[in-house]
């Protein structure tokens, strides 16, 4: 039997203690971290980018088929794709976390081991953070800090008429993931005693419980001296974010349902499932790709990525926010993306 060790035994700076001995800084940036009453942070002249994220138990993770480990990994890896979408660098984040007495000191370990991971291949620092109980369940709060030179901000709200609307790597496969693993929950409560059958569906399960934030495109805008003119992180499915762009920045678009990048695993579970790959793609979110759009003049660049698909162009706002299907017929775009509050 597994040792357990009560959190109660540690008291809460002991527990914090305990679980962040083993954090190194690898940050210029980092004056202060954990161990005083608040982290202190310089950034050199840059401008500072912060964003906030909760995860939830039973709303946004199912600890049932999602490893601790995954799951510290991916609270952080969350956060740091909104800053790659402002085309900034994260630097530091903090973490807070509440949990109920079903969870020992081993569990805790275990979640900070995947946020150990995640700072460490993304080269950030955690700086500070706090642990309570709650009454039921855990709840995770990460905030994430980048730096950027004020003139490469991308926002949502510069996409202009003509602009080529682009995502990196392929959409649609997390909600797959998704929906194999709630497929096999149900089936396991109604029945514990058949083994889970995952399909050998490594790709679509790994799209959800350990996704990965898009640096390699944010060095390749820096390294092809490429600015887009808006850019958002794809959590609410595509359609969701592209209409936030369309909004924001007063125009409309249009894309192309054949251009959408679908992985081939992702698309032949679909047709199992009777679904459709590219609803799936539209409105399945947690993909945590980036959808950007850009200047028809540096299409010549972009050649080079083939992680990246162009996927449609901006247009005038009279005209919509429309998709043209396989079949040439034109639809306008809903967003019908996953929903927090309903």
């Amino acid at each position: 039997m597994n040792n357990r060790t009560e959190i109660s035994s540690l008291g809460e700076f002991g527990l914090i203690d305990h679980l962040t001995k083993n954090f190194e800084i690898q940050n210029a940036s980092t004056i202060l971290s954990i161990g005083d009453d608040a982290a202190v942070i310089d950034h050199f002249g840059k401008q500072t980018v912060i964003s906030s994220d909760m995860l939830v138990e039973g709303i946004h993770f199912d600890l049932m088929y999602t490893p601790l480990k995954h799951l510290g990994y991916k609270s952080v890896i969350v956060n740091l794709s909104d800053i790659y979408a402002m085309n900034a660098a994260p630097t530091q984040i903090t973490l807070n976390i509440a949990f109920s007495n079903r969870f020992s000191v081993e569990a805790l370990n275990e979640f900070y081991e995947g946020v150990y991971a995640a700072c460490e291949k993304y080269n950030v620092d955690l700086v500070g953070g706090d642990t309570c109980s709650s009454q039921k369940g855990f709840i995770i709060s990460v905030t994430a800090i980048g730096e950027i030179v004020p003139e490469k901000i991308v926002k949502r709200s510069g996409a202009k008429q003509g602009d080529l609307v682009c995502v990196s790597g392929d959409l649609g496969s997390a909600f797959l993931g998704l929906t194999l693993l709630e497929r096999e929950k149900k089936i396991y409560l109604e029945n514990p005693s058949i083994q889970p059958d995952l399909e050998n569906e490594q790709y679509i399960i790994g799209r959800l419980l350990k996704p990965e934030a898009k640096r390699d495109i944010i060095d390749f805008f820096s390294s092809e001296d490429i600015l887009p003119t808006s850019m958002m992180d794809i959590s609410d499915g595509l359609s969701s974010e592209i209409l936030h762009i369309c909004k924001q920045s007063n125009v409309g678009c249009l894309l192309y349902e054949d251009k959408i990048p679908i992985n081939d695993h992702a698309r032949q579970f679909a047709y199992k499932l009777k679904l459709d790959p590219t609803m799936c793609a539209l409105n399945g979110g947690e993909d945590y790709e980036l959808v950007f759009t850009l200047n028809q003049g540096d299409y010549e660049k972009l050649v080079l990525n083939e992680q990246i698909s162009v996927i449609g162009y901006i247009t005038d706002i009279e005209e919509g926010v429309n998709i043209t299907t396989k079949g040439g017929n034109t639809h306008q775009l809903t967003a019908q993306g996953w929903n927090a509050f309903t």
